[in-house]
């Protein structure tokens, strides 16, 4: 049938990752599994004796990394076996059981950071002076300690470990109204044809060049939600209860400098960056205006948000040629950056096409005992080879990250996660421009950087606005109730959407919507990472080998020191305003750019 799915085995090999580089077979996963199984009730023994001597603390630490190691080897393995081909119930079955023993290797090793923290830093200070092998763990006990007044008593400790899922009540609910129990009307397609409205399907109908359709999904989607306000605004509200609870019973002046603390962030980076971006409105404004010409339109509603500019380049573009593309478009980061990439495209870290049952999206991945991965499901749009660019920015941050950390600081943090994909695609955006000469392909890709840039640093700053907002009305012992979770939201739509833009009322209901509204106080990294990324490129650009030495240490360092201070390493102090305003006045160049593209 035209449209189906190919089959797992119909996908040529030179197309499929290579997982026989964790296990060489599944027998090896038997094995290390049942290893691992026996190892986890020894870690018992230290139990009570972690102040005792610097070898027991030193012994402690290596064996819980040992058996993270292991887990995590089999659990990446387990699950990626599942993602080739999700209907596998062999595979099902293998990663259910993976899951089972990493819970149980959590609840086994629970004891040791409480026992740690309830160590006088004096007697670490000690044992790390005595034992040189243990000073390889200094930092991750200096961070310990650093948290210590946040950390509570073992008895506490373990009361606020079982209020676990009760933590995550509102944030379920939600998931299940808005994933299973919220339903949309039927409206009517480009074609006039009846067609039920679904979150999956809304995107696109946002994307559609009939007025009409777009206008119609609007108000179906947002109508739909407004029926259920009450209840969704309750559980928002409870979220926001849960973050405040947890922050005061550790002890933080506010949520917001709770969930910041993780990374050893100031409030000052968050205020910053919302107060910069507050400052360079002109430019968001401007293209507004922009698309309201360009689409030809008396009024620009919300629901022309999303309208193309530019009918999609149709470029038809093979998966080799994609690969061609993003080995010339990376150029500017060196031999080696190239050599390491040149290896991962052709050397099994990749599961290119779709077939049955396979993991819908992309994502990079892996252990520290195997080079990285890449699931793709390409298609052969120009879309796919910013998807290529971007997964190998991961791939390539994690390989050498592993390769020139220990186990302990290979892993670096969320605040730093997107930073090397995005430095990635913006070098892909500037190559295309560069060797555009047809308009109409030049105008999607400058279409395609704004779309990036409003969408990462615009929109996701204003959720990071919204999001402290209401936390600060409920500290300060107000309500959240639905009536004002949607003038509070209206209000930062007017301000960030301007005076040209009509506001329909519906929008006013987007709030209920966002799960990351869940997950108080991530979406500013979005932000801030898209910023230190263009700041990157843009020095990798201008200065050549410097900026590229500098860069490739940041790849290499991990959770080797703090994101801020990695990032001021490689070249970007984002404790101060500089690259947040220096990405919003490329974003007024390229807004200017687009200007003179299409005439208007």
């Amino acid at each position: 049938m035209e449209g189906q799915s190919k089959k797992r085995e119909e996908i040529g090999p030179e197309y499929k990752w290579k997982l026989e580089d964790i296990y060489a077979d599944e027998n090896s996963w038997e094995e290390d599994y049942k290893k691992l199984e026996e190892q986890i009730p020894a870690l018992e023994k230290y139990k009570g004796v972690l102040g005792s001597s610097s070898t027991q603390l030193l012994q402690v630490l290596e064996f819980s990394h040992e058996l993270e190691r292991k887990a995590e080897k089999l659990y990446v393995y387990a699950r990626m076996r599942r993602d080739e081909d999700n209907g596998n119930s062999h595979y099902q079955a293998l990663f259910d059981r993976v899951q089972r023993l990493s819970i149980e290797l959590g609840s086994a090793s629970a004891y040791i950071v409480p026992e740690i923290i309830s160590l006088a830093p004096e007697k670490i200070r000690a044992f790390l002076d005595e034992n040189q092998d243990l000073q390889l763990y200094s930092r991750l006990l200096d961070e310990l300690m650093r948290q210590k007044e946040h950390i509570l008593s073992p008895e506490e400790e373990r009361i606020l470990a079982m209020s676990a899922d009760l933590s995550l009540a509102a944030k379920n609910i939600f998931g299940m109204l808005n994933n299973a129990d919220i339903k949309f009307p039927v409206i009517q397609d480009e074609e006039g044809k009846a067609v039920e409205l679904t979150k999956g399907r809304y995107g696109s109908f946002m994307e559609s060049n009939e007025r009409r359709v777009r206008k119609e999904a609007f108000t179906a989607l947002y109508g739909s939600y407004g029926k259920v306000k009450n209840t969704l605004a309750m559980s928002l509200a409870s979220n926001v209860k849960n973050d405040i609870f947890y922050s005061r019973v550790r002890k933080y002046p506010s949520a917001l400098e709770a969930s910041l603390d993780q990374d050893n962030i100031s409030p000052e980076v968050y205020e910053r960056l919302v107060e910069t971006v507050h400052n360079n409105m002109e430019p968001m404004y401007r293209y507004l205006r922009l698309r309201k010409k360009a689409l030809g339109l008396d009024e620009l509603h919300m629901y022309d948000i999303y309208a193309p500019l530019v009918k999609e380049f149709k470029s038809k573009v093979s998966y080799e040629k994609s690969q061609e593309m993003v080995l010339k478009a990376l150029q500017p980061l060196g031999d080696e950056y190239l050599a390491i990439l040149r290896g991962g495209l052709k050397g099994g870290w990749i599961d290119v096409y779709e077939n049955e049952g396979k993991t819908s999206g992309a994502y990079s991945w892996g252990c520290y005992d195997s080079h990285p991965y890449v699931l793709m499901n390409y298609d052969d749009k120009l879309d796919d080879v910013f998807t290529l660019a971007h997964e190998m920015g991961h791939a390539l941050h994690s390989y050498y990250s592993n390769k020139n950390q220990p186990y302990v600081y290979s892993q670096y943090s969320i605040f730093v996660a997107e930073v090397a994909s995005t430095v990635n695609e913006l070098l892909l955006i500037d190559y295309l421009l560069a060797q555009s000469r047809e308009p109409r392909e030049k105008a999607y890709l400058i279409n395609h950087y704004l779309e990036q840039f409003r969408g990462t640093v615009y929109r996701q700053t204003m959720f990071a606005e919204f999001e402290k907002k209401i936390h600060e009305q409920v500290e300060q012992g107000q309500t959240l109730t639905a009536d004002g979770l949607c003038q509070s939201y209206r209000e930062l739509n007017r301000l960030y959407y301007g005076t040209d833009t009509v506001l329909d009322e519906e929008i006013d209901m987007e709030w209920a919507r966002i799960p990351h509204f869940y997950s108080a106080f991530y979406v500013y990294k979005y932000a801030t990472g898209f910023s230190a990324a263009v700041a990157l490129k843009e020095q990798i650009l201008q200065e050549g080998k410097p900026a590229v030495a500098r860069y490739l240490e940041f790849l290499k360092s991990g959770s080797s020191d703090y994101p801020l201070n990695l990032l001021k390493k490689a070249g970007v102090d984002l404790t101060t305003p500089e690259p947040v305003e220096k990405a919003l006045h490329l974003f007024a160049r390229l807004v200017a750019e687009m200007e003179a593209v299409l005439n208007v």
